[in-house]
């Protein structure tokens, strides 16, 4: 069994999103994404299909030329190598599920 929580010990970063692992599961390795309003995270493709849930806040999600507003409570998923770039408009924490196999400094590369 493994725990964590995603609404312990959060922390912002004032010039970019803080990206932080949570656990690593057999399969999957959890993400959470401190986002400050005005934030941004550009263009960019996961290697392996992902998911993104909002566990606060709000945030614009661009993907396949649409945007959507997404807020508390609602998830993505995409697919393997879809681009996608997110736009913080209230204070956010995200939840980011990716494959076991990809990798958070990947992630970290994204917010640099």
């Amino acid at each position: 069994m493994i725990t964590a929580s995603i609404s312990n010990n959060i922390t912002h970063k004032k010039d970019k999103p803080a990206i932080t692992l949570l656990m690593e599961t057999n399969t999957t390795k959890e993400i959470r994404i401190a986002m400050l309003k005005g934030q941004e995270m550009k263009d960019h493709a996961a290697p392996n299909p992902i998911v993104v849930e909002i566990f606060e806040g709000e945030i614009i999600f661009g993907v396949d030329n649409k945007e959507f507003q997404l807020k508390k409570g609602d998830l993505i998923a995409l697919n393997a190598n879809e681009v996608h770039n997110l736009i913080c408009i209230e204070n956010a924490i995200i939840r980011l599920t990716i494959a076991k196999t990809d990798s958070v400094n990947r992630v970290n590369k994204v917010v640099s």
